[in-house]
């Protein structure tokens, strides 16, 4: 059943990857609707656009929640406690991906998930810990620590992987233009496999004026990468094997997100080594210390369709919509640009 599960959601996952990178450089993708918000005397409204970027990283969230759920109910760790856990935990690691943002790169509107990441890996333990100790309080068993790292980790991998289309379609993190690949096996294969941006409101646009220039597909290696470990680490945590899910999981990503900087072409900061390469190698240290330090304590082993009936009811089903509509308030709205509309009847259908 597991590997049937695993392979199951394996062609899903990689079949709308492959939809999204083929569709999202291009213009037409970027915006999901704009909102009329104020007219001029000329009849245009301005109005406030909606990305797909918003609504791409909102599902990307509802998937990583949703893996945490199965993964967390699968070891017998009810919604009653894993719901208010996640919830500080999302309320925290959130708005972090913007301040972490905008004391690395001094910027107002945009976001960091290398900085968020890093914020949720230091204050994991501290959460996971503090529920424990409510939760022993009411004579409840004790928390599985290890496997709530571990499954913690793999939905921070889903999220990531599955994520990363979101910058397809705005234009940001992109990749360095095929030319200035050095390595000549590595531009040849990019010239073959890379991306074309097309639209000036892409950020790879107005940023570094690239669209239109052949770029290294760095989002579709990173989608590819994350969500094939989530996939090979979600099979270790149904195993039993966590401490080794929680290290292939945060060690491939941020090992990975080390090297990936150097194919990079946006703005990462001066220095030779970014502040990110540094944020990334220290969370995966760090989480190679959780698995070692936390490797004894007591947990069972996980029964998938436990975890199953676990996220098929209405309370996880509604948390997840509701969480979704979050993100997408959040991280939907365009700040850096704007839309002129002009409304008008068609007579011909009155």
């Amino acid at each position: 059943m597991i590997e049937l599960f695993v392979g199951s959601i394996s062609i899903l996952f990689l079949s709308a990857l492959a939809w999204a990178f083929k569709s999202l450089p291009a213009e037409r993708w970027q915006f999901v609707a704009s909102i009329p918000l104020h007219k001029h005397d000329d009849g245009h409204w301005i109005g406030l656009n909606l990305t797909f970027y918003g609504l791409l990283t909102a599902m990307s969230y509802v998937v990583s929640v949703a893996a945490m759920i199965v993964m967390a109910g699968a070891v017998g760790v009810g919604l009653s406690v894993l719901l208010p856990l996640v919830a500080v935990l999302l309320a925290l690691i959130v708005p972090s991906s913007r301040w972490m943002a905008q004391l690395i790169e001094g910027k107002q509107h945009t976001f960091t998930v290398a900085g968020a990441v890093f914020i949720g890996v230091l204050l994991c333990p501290l959460a996971v810990i503090a529920t424990n100790q409510i939760v022993l309080l009411f004579d409840a068993g004790p928390l599985p620590i290890l496997p709530l790292f571990a499954a913690m980790a793999i939905s921070y991998a889903f999220g990531e992987g599955l994520g990363r289309v979101a910058c397809i379609s705005f234009g940001c993190c992109y990749g360095k233009p095929v030319t200035r690949i050095d390595h000549p096996l590595a531009r040849k294969a990019f010239e073959r496999l890379n991306f074309v941006f097309v639209g000036q409101t892409k950020k790879i646009a107005y940023e570094s004026q690239l669209d239109g220039v052949p770029v290294v597909p760095i989002q579709a290696l990173t989608a590819t990468l994350y969500v094939v470990t989530a996939l090979l680490a979600f099979w270790l945590y149904l195993r039993g094997w966590f401490a080794v899910s929680l290290i292939t999981a945060m060690g491939i990503t941020q090992l990975w997100r080390v090297y990936s900087e150097t194919l990079r072409a946006d703005y990462r900061g001066g220095a030779k080594i970014s502040v990110y390469q540094i944020l990334a190698l220290a969370t995966a240290i760090i989480s190679a210390l959780y698995a070692a330090a936390f490797r004894g304590s007591a947990h069972q082993m996980p029964n998938l369709t436990q975890g199953l009936e676990a996220i098929w009811s209405v309370g996880p089903l509604l948390a997840l919509q509701i969480l979704g509509l979050i993100i997408f308030y959040y991280t939907g709205r365009s700040e850096v640009t704007q839309s002129q509309l002009q409304i008008h009847v068609c007579h011909d259908k009155t």
